[in-house]
């Protein structure tokens, strides 16, 4: 089994998301001992953002791009075959102004490409990234599960969908940023979702 870990949150260390995927995955590694683990922390290894630059190198022939064209999609290349390789994804999501970081926007920029990891037909769009199960563990500062300001749910389940990943659970750690004993109230509730969801 291959594992693709993503952290998302601009912090390297000190993380809530972070410390949610981590725990995703010890589970997940401890119901499953043969596992490869490939981890991309996107604060330490920022992703470029989707400019004019990477769109004008994107819709150019492969054999017509220059140098620097083909340097920046091979960033993406580089992306897409780790989700391409990876049974299990684990993702670190916090949120920032209700919605995912612009690190995790990215990343999903980078992934998204027509005819390969999604094709259009006449019956619409089909994700190619099909067969994957995805774990998220989301942390917020405030309350907002199932509520008008979580943006971030309906967002991920949109591109998973779009992407063909279909088989997504969330975790959830709310009420980061409303002292200590919500945060320490929002952990165990974390930890115990973990431990219902990875029996």
């Amino acid at each position: 089994m291959n594992i693709l870990q993503i952290n998302s949150s601009a912090r390297s260390t000190g993380s809530a998301s972070t410390r949610l995927a981590d725990a995703i995955v010890a589970r997940v590694r401890n119901s499953k001992p043969e596992t490869t683990l490939v981890r991309r922390d996107l604060a330490a290894e920022p992703h470029p953002v989707l400019d004019e630059a990477t769109l004008q190198a994107l819709f150019t022939p492969a054999d017509k791009r220059t140098a620097e064209q083909a340097a920046r999609i091979a960033q993406d290349d580089a992306l897409i075959a780790q989700v391409q390789a990876a049974d299990v994804i684990v993702i670190g999501a916090p949120m920032y102004n209700f919605g995912i970081t612009v690190q995790l926007k990215s990343w999903f920029d980078a992934i998204a490409r027509a005819n390969v990891t999604f094709k259009y037909t006449e019956n619409g769009p089909v994700g190619l990234l099909t067969g994957k199960k995805v774990y998220v563990g989301l942390s917020r500062g405030g309350l907002h599960r199932d509520g008008v300001t979580d943006s971030q749910v309906p967002f991920l389940n949109t591109m998973f969908r779009f992407l063909g990943m279909t088989d997504v659970q969330y975790v959830y750690s709310e009420g980061m940023g409303m002292g200590a004993d919500a945060v320490a109230k929002a952990q165990a509730l974390a930890d115990a979702e973990i431990n219902a969801i990875l029996v």
